[in-house]
């Protein structure tokens, strides 16, 4: 199991949650599969606030399969009841086989149809084997792997693309991205809108907000204009302007609510634990 995803904004309220990683042929397809299982006391709600990765996602839920398009602002779900999603963080190059256009469901999502995929992961989730989460999540990659196949070069491409972006805290303008890869701006932009969806800037605006969110988690003494000089941000008040556009609080209101979830806040256990 694997730390919890840069993009969850209270990891103190999340239910029970595991990431995996994905078999070594599937990692060209997937960064990792993440399954949440909830057991919510009745008449509670517990809401997940998510500030996505500039990722499209494959989940098995609520009886069928969907693909969630890149989140372009913070996103919620109520948690009600007891249940479960296993899912897959998919690399750009698995985008083409699921969706023609993934711009077309930015903030959205497109079903899937595959009953025999939902049958053998429901099948497992609702099992008692030891180790039905990491078959569940081997199922879902097995089927998206049948429908991808082996990314071509341009899609390998842009799978160090988004790995670029997404992981070197130095790359700020759109002119680092084509300079770790060799090719033109032009080529990094034809890129990410067909495989991801949305702009090379958008993505590393997205990336510097996330650390900035995970930093401001884990050493809530952290001032906060070193913090913003340290991500590239022009001063302390930029900063504060993407987190308002975005999240719509302020980084010493999120700091200060997330100081307080830690300090109180009792995740409910899965009956498995």
């Amino acid at each position: 199991m694997e730390p919890q995803s840069r993009g969850v904004l209270y990891p103190a309220r999340l239910p029970r949650f595991t990431r995996l990683a994905p078999a070594p042929e599937l990692a060209g397809l997937v960064v990792h599969y993440w399954i949440p299982e909830w057991d919510i006391a009745p008449g509670r709600t517990s809401r997940q606030q998510v500030l996505p990765y500039p990722a499209a996602n494959l989940v098995v839920e609520d009886g069928r399969v969907v693909l969630h398009g890149p989140g372009t602002v913070r996103s919620h779900r109520d948690l009600v009841g007891r249940g479960w999603a296993v899912g897959a963080m998919l690399r750009p190059a698995a985008v083409p086989a699921l969706v023609p256009d993934i711009s077309a469901i930015l903030d959205g999502e497109h079903e899937i149809h595959d009953p025999s995929l939902v049958a053998v992961v429901t099948a497992l989730m609702d099992g008692t084997s030891h180790d039905r989460l990491a078959r569940a999540a081997h199922a879902l990659g097995e089927a998206l792997r049948v429908r991808a196949g082996d990314p071509d070069p341009e899609a390998q491409l842009a799978n160090r693309l988004a790995e670029v972006i997404g992981d070197d805290a130095e790359v700020l303008r759109l002119s680092d991205v084509a300079a770790r890869l060799g090719v033109s701006e032009r080529t990094v932009t034809r890129l990410a809108r067909r495989y991801v969806g949305v702009t090379p800037a958008a993505m590393i605006r997205r990336r510097r907000l996330q650390e900035a969110a995970e930093r401001l988690r884990q050493a809530p003494g952290t001032s906060l204009s070193e913090l913003a000089a340290e991500l590239g941000y022009a001063d302390q008040a930029h900063l504060s302007r993407e987190f308002r556009a975005v999240l719509d609080f302020t980084p010493s209101g999120y700091r200060r609510v997330n100081q307080t979830d830690a300090a109180t806040v009792q995740p409910r256990p899965h009956p498995d634990l």
